[in-house]
């Protein structure tokens, strides 16, 4: 076991199990235990004993707050932080937390994304234990996972979602297994999110504006070298960068995370973390708190966590491929091939399940990662396209051929062992990889929450519909067959395992019929009544909830524009157009003086008539924008996020092309921001 400073610190801030059956009685941590994993019911005394132990446990921790930790709408977390200490009636300072402090708290819901559900003076929102996560203790704070809902019930949150997603997926994959005899208690869906990220010199940082308020460089000209020579994939990491994974490590262990993998990846100054898999809904809370940890203990090394999907353009951005399966009680995953007739044609129906979900909630899938800033990074440098299809793999697509070639019978015969000899395919935007689905199309700074809730909710409907059938039929098993054979040839379309980037594909997926939209189109979907149906059906997300969602998109997504072209703005107004004019009239006054000394100046001359004709066009340019932004309709639609994308977005990129430019013809010390060179050569 991993030690520091000589003790065992694994998950030392979390209130797990373990601790849990030191600190209460048998019979409350067994009606604890049955509460969270088999949806079992707690009483009062039950919370008020939990309350006490978990008081206890924090107290001798040094703990002196408490807050109540969820996930509004929006990419963060949300927390109030509140004190364990109360005053008696003799005016003595107490310890005090009992059963109503753990499971109900109060905060201002008007203040947090609502999508229009809520008026400004409708404030209250509440907030409501989630048992099924342990709590944790971060720094003097005991943080107890909640939900969030308004006064009137409706959900607030990314995690209520979830969480009933994966009620919904649970119900309808257990039908099936009882269909099939394979009764099982649970079925759940895990996750294993590998995160990428850059890191940067601080001080930098704090001299670009653009990085500061939008996260990402607004200006820069590409340097000599960026990642051509794949010079640093996979490099050790130098001591500095070392040093600060380290602590990483360290903090999230004590967190009860593990971090698999670390490593450089293909652009630089750029990371990646992989943790191990867990629950869903506990993967989403380990994504927040490494994002956070991320940032934190960059902080303290010097560095700056880059989190934005794009922060340097012409390398690669980042994402967060988002690894998902179903495991059930006995752990078995459902997506690995078993021993028997039965087993097998088990795995070729769940298979098909995710296909026919892919396929037939494509939208959906594509606004559950939309954004202004994962657009940037879609469909380019690695990167897959917004074209979403299935990668399967030969072996597999020749099983598949096979029994859906009538010489098989489901349950009856085994299928030909299937030896998974395929490469890997890193250009499809959902990868079968062996027993999961790697969806890589999740941008980096984004909550897993809602691709997963969008996931399991789209499954549980294939699964519901199987169930359904299954329900009707004399024979099962050769239902079974039916069902594969059915969809595999009716959904046939979505699976691709060539190259995602050709331009013939691009031609193919159209023939195909297949999506290809853009960030403000897939939000767009969200509205489609069959979407809203299917959250309904499923009992996820009222109508109302879902369209607020999609509100609060589009609302995001005009935001990030909007301060993008403002920071565009102001930054060559007030940085990049002083340094120019300086180096002007620096470069007039050589030619000047070379001048009245017979000197040729037509190089400097020339140079100066391309930087004077360029501050020009860039000064029109940034003026035509701050035009354009005075011009940005008020009402909250796709209407508006559209004229963000094409009106505003292309008005500050005409800002930066001319401003690029004349980086290139100034010298870098007279040049008002830190280049691309320093910020990813030079000083790490």
């Amino acid at each position: 076991m991993k030690k520091i400073n000589g003790v065992a610190t694994f998950a030392e801030n979390v209130f797990d199990y373990r601790k849990m059956r030191k600190y209460m009685p048998a019979k409350t941590y067994k009606a604890i235990v049955n509460a969270r994993e088999h949806n079992g019911e707690l009483t009062d005394r039950d919370v008020e004993i939990y309350a006490e132990a978990l008081k206890k446990w924090a107290t001798a921790k040094g703990v002196t707050r408490y807050t109540h930790w969820f996930q509004p709408l929006n990419n963060f977390t949300a927390e109030k932080r509140d004190s364990l200490t109360s005053i008696n009636r003799e005016g003595e300072a107490i310890i005090k937390f009992r059963g109503k402090e753990l499971t109900t708290g109060e905060g201002d819901a008007s203040s947090f994304p609502n999508g229009g559900m809520r008026q400004t003076f409708e404030a209250r929102g509440i907030t409501n234990w989630d048992y099924t996560a342990f709590a944790f203790i971060k720094g003097d704070s005991l943080c107890i996972p909640t939900t969030f809902c308004g006064f009137n019930g409706e959900i607030l949150d990314k995690k209520t979602p979830l969480l009933k997603s994966s009620y919904a997926l649970n119900k309808q994959a257990l039908r099936i297994l009882n269909k099939l005899g394979m009764p099982r208690s649970r079925v759940r869906s895990v996750v294993g999110a590998e995160q990428e990220y850059f890191i940067i010199n601080k001080e930098l940082y704090g001299k670009r504006s653009d990085l500061v308020y939008t996260g990402r460089t607004l200006f820069g000209a590409a340097p000599p070298k960026g990642q051509e020579l794949d010079a640093h994939y996979f490099r050790p990491p130098t001591d500095d960068v070392i040093r600060f994974m380290q602590d990483v490590d360290d903090e999230l262990w004590k967190l009860g995370i593990i971090v698999k993998t670390e490593h450089n990846e293909v652009a630089p100054c750029q990371c990646e973390l992989a943790p191990c898999y867990s629950d869903s809904t506990d993967a989403c809370n380990q994504n927040q708190l490494i994002m956070e940890t991320l940032k934190t203990t960059a902080e303290k090394h010097g560095f700056k966590c880059l989190l934005h999907e794009k922060p340097f353009d012409k390398i690669n951005g980042s994402g967060k491929h988002n690894n998902w399966s179903l495991i059930t009680d006995r752990d078995e995953n459902l997506f690995e091939t078993g021993n028997t007739a039965q087993e097998n044609a088990r795995y070729l129906l769940f298979l098909a399940g995710v296909v026919k979900a892919v396929d037939e909630y494509n939208d959906l899938l594509l606004a559950s990662v939309a954004s202004a800033s994962n657009d940037l990074r879609l469909g380019g440098y690695e990167a897959p396209p917004q074209i979403l299809t299935v990668f399967l793999g030969e072996p597999l697509d020749k099983t598949i051929q096979y029994a859906c070639g009538g010489k098989w019978r489901a349950g009856k015969d085994c299928l030909p062992k299937i030896v998974n000899v395929t490469d890997r395919n890193r250009t499809s935007p959902f990868a079968f990889t062996g027993n999961k689905f790697e969806f890589r199309m999740v941008g980096s700074s984004a909550s897993i929450s809602d691709v997963n809730t969008t996931l399991n909710v789209i499954v549980a409907e294939s699964l519901r519909q199987f169930a359904d059938e299954l329900d009707n039929a004399c024979d099962v098993w050769q239902k079974t067959g039916e069902l594969i054979t059915q969809v595999f040839a009716e959904h046939k379309r979505v699976i691709f395992d060539g190259n995602n980037y050709s331009d013939d594909w691009i031609e193919e997926a159209k023939k195909r019929g297949l999506l290809q939209a853009d960030a403000v189109e897939s939000i767009a979907f969200l509205s489609r009544e069959k979407n809203l149906q299917l959250f309904e059906r499923h009992g996820v997300l009222t109508r109302r909830e879902q369209l607020a969602r999609q509100d609060i998109l589009l609302q995001t997504y005009c935001n990030a524009v909007q301060t993008e072209g403002a920071v565009t703005a102001e930054m060559f107004n007030k940085q990049i157009a002083p340094c120019v004019e300086k180096y002007q009239t620096e470069l007039a006054l050589l030619i000047d003086c070379k001048n009245k000394l017979s000197e040729k100046t037509a190089t400097e001359a020339d140079k100066l008539n391309r930087i004077v004709k360029l501050t020009d066009d860039c000064a029109k340019a940034s003026a035509y924008l701050q035009e354009k932004l005075r011009q940005i309709p008020t009402e909250n639609s796709v209407e508006k996020a559209r004229y963000c994308q094409t009106v505003i977005r292309p008005s500050y990129n005409e800002v930066r092309l001319c401003a690029d430019e004349l980086e290139r013809l100034c010298p870098a010390n007279e040049w008002a921001l830190p280049n691309y060179g320093q910020l990813l050569f030079e000083e790490n």
